[in-house]
């Protein structure tokens, strides 16, 4: 665990006005049976100190790979000094930022750490229950992967904060064969927010979820290609997420926005029916924990949900405190580090579309030839709002009932053109949070949403 600095955040700071210091340390770790075998048991651990001061609209930045308190001191002297260098360099000449209300924060319950054997007797049990239950596989894996950031944020004029996001899952993998002999996989994740301990008590908790993914995978290996074309399809709220994250949500991050995104000129605009809305959640959502929760983001400033689309208006950005300004809006706590040497970004926390009022087996009765899209292995979207989805398990939907599981294939669109397609929505909400977004740097992220009746380009064979 690291240790709070002992100096308050004024005393540590002097006069400097904006400046931000962070001992970050990142422990992830890994166990992989493939098998049946144990081919991965590693477990790694960074630490360090960063600091960030920011002048005339420019920030230095500076960090080290140690946690000591003289540490913070030499960094924090570092970025002064880088930020004065840029500050000369290009003159921007702008004036301080807006500072957040002084506070602290300090998350009291601290994530366990059990021995890395428990993670493998888990797994090793799992393993044993599909070799004996899942008779028709022709390969195997079970991936336990675990990760936490810890982080202690100390903020001139600001709210300084300890806090931690720890994340387990377990990833069971399953290859098979069609009856022509040609490969099939499917995949399944178990786990989320918190640590081995709180998740994985017993191994027997995991085997109906074992069972399901196999009948799912047996189901896909007497599979159909769809039929290539735009279709009428529902999507799962996986794939829901994936769609709010991946298409829509980069394109109203602030930072992308001034680069051009789509979303630049749209907003006040319809960009979506007005059964969808669309928010970026702090730590909360529909009355419960987030995936999850970011409490205070790392340039010190509070974390309350960021409104995106309302009843199909574009209505915000996420910003930081800079874009904020720029825009005249209200940061919200979406600047983000994923480790010590990495300065805060704009980044998305729990991204989702909300939840309407159609009940899914009313969306499926309503439609007479398309397709019900449940599983992705991948996804990729521009600032354009285009983007391309593969999909790894569906349905076809005939005359309003569920018919013939799908085989590999793709979605595409535009997303501000498809969510106008959209006229039922669901009333649950599917979240996933395995996965980390790659903008410039990793990051955990939460994401989600109800299913989708839409129009939607399918790929086919």
């Amino acid at each position: 665990m690291l240790q709070e600095f002992s100096s308050t955040g004024r005393a540590l700071f002097g006069a400097e006005p904006d400046a931000e210091v962070r001992r970050h340390r990142n422990t992830t770790r890994i166990i992989a049976l493939v098998q049946g075998d144990l081919l991965t048991n590693d477990r790694s651990e960074t630490a360090g100190i960063s600091a960030r001061v920011i002048r005339g609209g420019v920030a230095g930045f500076a960090s080290v790979a140690d946690v000591s308190e003289e540490s913070a001191r030499i960094v924090l002297d570092e970025a002064k000094k880088n930020a004065v260098f840029l500050d000369g360099q290009v003159s921007l000449g702008k004036p301080a930022l807006p500072k957040a209300a002084a506070g602290r924060f300090r998350m009291t319950r601290e994530p366990g750490d059990p021995e890395q054997k428990k993670y493998v007797e888990f797994a090793r049990a799992v393993d044993g229950y599909v070799v004996a239950n899942c008779k028709k596989l022709v390969s195997r894996k079970i991936i336990f992967s675990a990760d936490c950031m810890e982080k202690v944020l100390t903020v001139s004029g600001g709210t300084d904060a300890h806090t931690f996001l720890p994340r387990c899952y377990l990833y069971l993998l399953f290859a098979a064969e069609t009856p022509e002999g040609a490969p099939v996989e499917l995949f399944s994740v178990v786990g989320g927010y918190g640590s081995f301990d709180t998740l994985f008590r017993d191994p027997e908790d995991v085997f109906p979820e074992v069972d399901f993914l196999y009948g799912k995978l047996m189901a896909k290996t007497e599979g159909v290609y769809p039929e290539a074309g735009v279709k009428t399809c529902i999507l799962g709220g996986e794939l829901t997420g994936m769609l709010a994250h991946e298409a829509v949500g980069h394109t109203v991050e602030a930072d992308l926005v001034l680069g051009g995104s789509v979303a630049g000129p749209m907003l006040g605009r319809v960009v979506a029916s007005p059964l969808v809305s669309l928010v970026d959640f702090a730590h909360s959502a529909f009355g419960k924990s987030a995936p999850l929760p970011v409490y205070v983001d790392d340039e010190g400033t509070p974390a309350v949900d960021a409104e995106l689309i309302r009843d199909g208006i574009l209505t915000g950005y996420m910003n930081n405190r800079d874009t904020a300004v720029r825009f005249g809006m209200k940061p919200q706590g979406n600047a983000r580090a994923f480790a010590f040497s990495d300065e805060p970004l704009i980044r998305m926390r729990n991204t989702a579309i909300l939840p309407g009022r159609s009940r899914l087996s009313d969306m499926i009765a309503s439609v007479e030839d398309g397709y019900y899209l449940t599983d992705t292995n991948n996804g990729q979207a521009d600032t354009t709002g285009e983007f391309m989805f593969g999909i790894t398990m569906g349905y076809e939907i005939k005359n309003g009932k569920l018919g013939r599981a799908l085989l590999d294939t793709t979605i595409s669109g535009v997303a501000f053109e498809m969510l106008k397609t959209v006229d039922m929505v669901s009333d649950t909400v599917t979240w996933s949070s395995s996965g980390f977004c790659g903008k410039k740097q990793r990051m955990p992220v939460g994401l989600g949403g109800p299913e989708l009746r839409c129009r939607l380009l399918m790929g086919g064979r």
